[in-house]
């Protein structure tokens, strides 16, 4: 079981148990993951880090003075 964690810019976007599915991003030397359809972004992880499942269950929101942010657990291989 793997743990990403999201920001998201409002709330209600997401609740706990929904399943999600993510699109990964390419950008120079790493790679992003935004849940569909743009409802949450992750930070940038390395290749070497990169997630191998597409699909996950939203396990925690919760909101900080910085924002919203969504923990999504994946199940990998």
């Amino acid at each position: 079981m793997r743990s990403m964690d999201f920001k998201m810019e409002r709330p209600g976007l997401l609740t706990e148990g929904q399943e999600v599915s993510v699109t990964e991003g390419l950008l120079p030397g790493s790679y992003y993951y935004t849940i569909d359809p743009s409802l949450a972004m992750s930070g940038n992880y390395k290749l070497r880090d990169r997630l191998k499942s597409r699909k996950g269950r939203v396990s925690r929101v919760e909101e900080t003075a910085r924002g919203f942010y969504v923990t999504v657990e994946f199940q990998e291989d």
